[in-house]
């Protein structure tokens, strides 16, 4: 059970002169034209409460914007307030412009607020705006099934409540491939749907809601304390709605709630480029608002939205970062030396790659566009795929591949290279001999000759 407790002080009425606040134009919070009509205004205000809503968008700004749009609809609403509106502006509303619709005070519609004591408004209200028509816990409740029954004679505008249905969250898991490609899957929940025995009203047919009898339809109860003090705490009969189902009445279907779970296949297209934990949300294939407990015996209603999380398995080739792909190409090292050309793999099809002479591990190539798709970019915009090569170096080699390595060795002038196959004497082979000197190739002839 949820209790709201608030302390209430039993005092004399007092007026304070407080700082002035320029009230909003309506007409530009809802954004509709003057001449809108009640059912545009209506239309816009429901748009922009369940667009700012608190419960369902947690930007810093929107409480004020959901504040702003009520506000704008109360005034709208009501023939008197909007045609006072329109005659003259925000001047009638401002706190401290002492302005009485109709009113008798000194100096016309704008003259003092002396001698009505600084309850100028509509209503007897606070000073200025309209405080006097609002039920607060209307204002807090409308949208989240919390609305209360005014106390007074005169219907509220928020007794139209705007019921919003819980979200659901799933998980699905698809394959690296498919999330470069893009793939239709099926994903299974069971949602609250409105309940078709009762349409939603958690009644059965012939019976209708009464006044809670233990708050009166107030929705709360007054309790007195020492000291001149009262709380006032949520009814626990009605959950603070005002309005019960008589008992037995209650859907034997749904037991009185508006709603029944049921079993749903919804499919869900998920784009190509989508990374592993993103998540995607499909508009109104969340939970049905529970209306049986409404106050309001037809409410207006949305459900909420399904949010599926997206896990992508590792593949065996490729990772990725962002919209590039990353691929490591192990080559031979002989085609390093040499150079050459080998075939890799793409998330299309395999393509030949020229290999430069002298390549080395940790050397990159990057084939531009044939990565992973950019969401939210153009629609042929894709990322790199990057290759990186790793050279294969041999552990073990055949007398042969040693030998060979080792005359390479002494072709580059490798003295640090390690020689066990004593290449200088086997096979024949033997060492060049120095260069001689100029003239000292002829000495040495002469001297052989002449020996």
């Amino acid at each position: 059970m949820r209790c709201i407790f608030t302390l209430i002080k039993v005092t004399q009425n007092f007026h304070s002169s407080g700082a002035r606040y320029a009230t909003k134009n309506p007409y530009s919070v809802l954004g509709v034209g003057e001449n809108a009509s009640a059912s545009e205004i209506k239309k816009a205000y429901y748009s922009l409460a369940k667009k700012y809503h608190p419960d369902t968008n947690k930007d810093a700004k929107a409480k004020d914007q959901f504040s702003d749009a009520q506000s704008a609809y109360e005034l709208l609403s009501d023939p008197k307030k909007k045609e006072t509106w329109d005659q003259y502006g925000a001047a009638a509303f401002d706190q401290g412009a002492g302005f009485h619709p109709g009113g008798s005070s000194a100096g016309g519609p704008f003259g003092s607020a002396a001698g009505a004591g600084g309850q100028q408004g509509f209503g007897g209200g606070f000073a200025g705006g309209f405080g006097a028509d609002i039920n607060f816990e209307d204002i807090f409740g409308a949208f989240t099934g919390g609305g209360r029954r005014n106390r007074g004679s005169r219907k509220s505008p928020f007794h139209e409540e705007i019921l919003v249905g819980q979200n659901i969250e799933v998980q699905t898991n698809i394959s690296f491939m498919d999330a470069a490609k893009g793939i239709s899957k099926d994903v299974f929940i069971t949602p609250l749907v409105q309940c078709k025995t009762c349409s939603g009203r958690g009644m059965k047919k012939g019976q209708s809601r009464s006044s809670c009898h233990k708050c009166g339809g107030t929705g709360t109860r007054m309790h007195f304390l020492q000291a001149g003090f009262q709380m006032a705490s949520t009814c626990e009969i009605c959950d603070g709605q005002g309005m019960i189902i008589p008992r037995g009445g209650e859907c034997s279907t749904c037991n009185g709630n508006g709603v029944v779970r049921e079993r749903k296949t919804v499919n869900v297209d998920i784009p190509g480029g989508v990374e592993d934990g993103m998540r995607l949300r499909v508009s109104g294939e969340g939970d049905a608002a529970v209306t049986g407990a409404a106050a309001n015996a037809n409410p207006h209603s949305t459900p909420g939205d399904l949010y599926v999380h997206i896990r992508v398995a590792p593949d065996a080739k490729f990772s990725r970062s962002g919209a590039n792909v990353l691929y490591t190409a192990s080559i031979p090292l002989t085609t390093a030396v040499l150079g050459g050309e080998v075939t890799i793999p793409t998330l299309t099809s395999d393509v030949k790659l020229k290999v430069a002479t002298g390549t080395g591990t940790g050397d990159k190539v990057t084939l531009g566009g044939m990565g992973m798709p950019k969401l939210g970019g153009r629609r042929s915009a894709s990322g790199d795929l990057r290759v990186e090569f790793k050279v294969m170096m041999p552990k073990y080699l055949s007398a042969n591949q040693r030998t060979i390595l080792e005359m390479l060795a002494d072709e580059l002038g490798d003295e640090s290279a390690k020689r066990i196959m004593n290449v200088g004497t086997s096979r024949g082979f033997v060492k060049p001999p120095e260069p001689l000197q100029p003239g000292a190739g002829t000495t040495s002839t002469s001297r052989v000759r002449s020996a």
